[in-house]
């Protein structure tokens, strides 16, 4: 038998000031990584490869990733305004793991099909 869970188990999560130990972003971060990897893109070119995510939720996304500082939103002095987006020194350590995540779905695939399927029985 396991040892109950204790309240202490986290004891700074509840800390306002300090970020959570492990947050990597939403359900889109790890693909605009992606798309991202080989240099700074526009927003219409992530939109063409991301088009299946709304122009708000990617939006919200690349937001949220500045924020977390995995990216820079750089505005360029011309007419019409170009905006670009790239991955920061901190966002492009983020690759390396991705890759692992990445290989270890593609090896598990089967696996997690077989639990999917199993659970909707």
């Amino acid at each position: 038998m396991t040892e109950p869970l204790s309240a202490d188990m986290f004891p700074d999560a509840d800390c306002a000031d300090r970020p959570m130990p492990f947050r990597v972003g939403g359900k889109w971060t790890g693909w605009v990584l992606r798309c991202l990897d080989d240099g700074p893109h526009r927003f219409t070119e992530l939109r063409v490869a991301l088009h299946w995510v709304t122009p708000k939720v990617l939006t919200e996304t690349l937001r949220a990733m500045e924020r977390d500082g995995f990216l820079t939103r750089t505005v360029h002095d011309e007419n019409p305004p170009r905006v670009e987006y790239g991955l920061t020194v901190l966002g492009r350590s983020l690759i390396g793991p991705l890759d692992g995540a990445c290989d270890w779905a593609r090896r598990h695939a089967p696996e997690i099909a077989e639990a999917r399927g199993a659970y909707r029985s």
